[in-house]
């Protein structure tokens, strides 16, 4: 592959969100790789959210995102490489309102899930979809989820065959690491896909973080 550009228009540079309910692990997995100390908006838990927030799931988070995460992560290797810039969305439902802001320029998306509560991923999934903004879905292993297949949470979420679904554990750099580079591969895909037949013949691969 002689360069980015020479096969693909997408930046160097891609602005990525990450997404999913309440306590699903965005701000975890955001911390996982970036390259500095990730901005957080954490704020404590307080008795100001009780009946207004559904904590059953999670009756050991102490805090709870307020506005994003943000961190940066680069990949690639000496033939084209690419800057992450990630940000994770708050997951209670009155902070929703940001990832109307946060979408903006973004170019795909990460939706983590918990199986123990896939009925939370509903609305990040319609969100994206309705916003035609490409994504990702991983699937956060805890030690306690049911053990569901990739297929068997596809079939659940009623995602299009064409959406990876990916295992993962966010608190581990390269396991997050082999989501994002499945997400890139997955952009970059769809973007040689919209430039055929031009570019029929031409693939992407071999990306390293």
């Amino acid at each position: 592959m002689a360069s980015a550009t020479s096969e693909t228009s997408m930046p160097g540079a891609l602005k990525l969100l990450i997404a999913g309910g309440f306590g699903v692990g965005k701000t975890t997995l955001v911390g996982a790789v970036s390259e500095f100390d990730p901005l957080t908006t954490e704020a404590p838990i307080t008795q100001a959210s009780v009946g207004v927030d559904d904590l059953a799931a999670t009756s050991d988070k102490s805090t709870t995102t307020v506005a994003m995460d943000f961190g940066r992560i680069s990949i690639g290797n000496e033939d084209v490489g690419y800057v992450l810039y990630l940000f994770g969305t708050p997951g209670q439902r009155r902070f929703w309102f940001m990832w109307n802001d946060l979408c903006t320029g973004a170019l795909g998306a990460i939706v983590l899930v918990d199986t123990r509560r896939l009925a939370d991923s509903f609305e990040a999934v319609d969100f994206f979809e309705s916003r035609r903004i490409p994504f990702v879905v991983a699937i956060n292993r805890f030690d306690d989820s049911l053990a569901y297949t990739a297929d068997e949470v596809r079939i659940a979420l009623e995602l299009r065959s064409d959406v990876p679904v990916i295992e993962c554990d966010a608190r581990s750099r390269k396991s997050v690491v082999e989501v994002l580079l499945c997400l890139v591969q997955y952009l970059l895909d769809a973007e040689l896909e919209s430039a055929r037949p031009v570019a029929a013949a031409q693939t992407v691969g071999g990306l390293q973080p």
